[in-house]
């Protein structure tokens, strides 16, 4: 077993993403034995003393038989439709199902929002740790009958990945009608499970495809969300629902993302992949070695140019001079502010603008 899968096994704290398709069907809506069954594996989990957070898609899923449907909406308004008619059917089958355990069910929906501002993460944060302290399951999902298309995840692997961060878990498991990555398409017959992933180079050459009728996922997103959540510092399996007694026992099956080495801090974390970037600050090649390669802070003597309209503690990039993001970070100034100083020494400038523009322990280069 790879030290990665004994990470998986042994995780004292995981979070469980659940698909669409492992719990919905476009013929029956939401499928309860599929249900229970994960309910099974995941109950069996926690007696062995792990905390677990269940983050479940299947709302949209779920509404779209009762609402008379044919297949999933594509319009903003019946989508949220389907979410409001699918989130009370998806939260009461949880909770009928860990009820068999005389286990407690409590139900945290989330926006983009909720995560990109700081003080909703970590309410956010509070709400589930005292659930967990409390013995109860938290059954998280994206609040899809308020969320719009600006202002989505964009699919619930991505919040799983962030969920999984903002509880500070000890691994994540992805589990969906795909038994792992493949370096292409099986059905076509000619693909090969990869098991283990260590590095980005592992990846070179694998095309990952969109999701399918009952989701918005597909194994992009779940690449996505594995990469997002190793960076951070957690180990992921990515497996079969149809194996999720494995999954979160053994760990033996699907493939397996090893962590980075350094976990990045909560702060870190939701300034690169949480916050929502409200600027860009272009610098010149001397301060993209000070920030990336040297980890100094940004002096405004390195700055060229900015954009956008953002105030001090706001999350912006930082790009090179041919404007690829090489990091971001917390400024210090308002944009008015800032540009009156770009490019000028911060000896020139007068004592309370002398401080960096973004400081080192608010900077994180995007490509480590």
């Amino acid at each position: 077993m790879s030290a990665t899968r004994r990470s998986v096994a042994g995780a004292k704290r995981i979070v469980v993403k659940i698909g669409s398709s492992a719990l919905t069907s476009l013929e029956g809506g939401l499928e309860i034995e599929w249900l229970d069954a994960l309910a099974d594996a995941v109950e069996a989990r926690m007696r062995a003393g792990t905390d677990v957070v269940v983050v479940s898609s299947g709302a949209i899923g779920a509404g779209i038989a009762p609402l008379g449907l044919s297949k999933r909406p594509r319009d903003l308004a019946t989508k949220q439709a389907a979410a409001s008619v699918g989130q009370l059917a998806l939260a009461h089958a949880w909770g009928t199902s860990f009820a068999r355990y005389d286990r407690t069910v409590g139900q945290v929906l989330l926006t983009a929002e909720d995560i990109a501002r700081r003080t909703n993460h970590r309410n956010a944060q509070r709400t589930l740790d005292r659930l967990r302290s409390l013995g109860a399951v938290a059954i998280v999902n994206e609040n899809d009958t308020v969320a719009t298309a600006e202002i989505r995840f964009g699919d619930n692997d991505r919040l799983a990945a962030l969920v999984a961060h903002l509880v500070g878990a000890d691994a994540l498991v992805l589990l969906s009608d795909v038994d792992g990555l493949y370096d292409g398409d099986p059905r076509k017959g000619d693909a090969t499970l990869i098991s283990e992933v260590d590095s980005p180079e592992d990846l070179d050459g694998v095309v990952a495809g969109s999701g399918g009728a009952l989701g918005t996922g597909g194994m992009a997103s779940k690449l996505s969300a594995a990469r997002l959540a190793a960076d951070s510092g957690v180990p992921v399996l990515l497996a079969a629902a149809a194996d999720a007694h494995v999954a979160l026992t053994t760990a033996e099956v699907g493939t397996a993302f090893a962590a980075r080495p350094v976990r990045l801090s909560s702060r870190k974390f939701w300034v690169r992949h949480a916050a929502d970037v409200q600027g860009d600050l272009r610098l010149d090649a001397g301060a993209v070695r000070a920030v990336v390669d040297k980890r100094r802070s940004l002096l405004s003597a390195g700055v060229t140019g900015i954009t956008g309209r953002f105030y001090g503690g706001d999350v912006v990039s930082l790009s090179d001079p041919d404007g690829l993001v090489v990091a971001r970070g917390v400024v210090a100034y308002d944009a008015s502010e800032l540009a009156g100083m770009v490019g000028k020494s911060s000896s020139t400038l007068s004592p309370e603008l002398q401080r960096p523009v973004v400081h080192v322990d608010d900077l994180v280069p995007v490509t480590v």
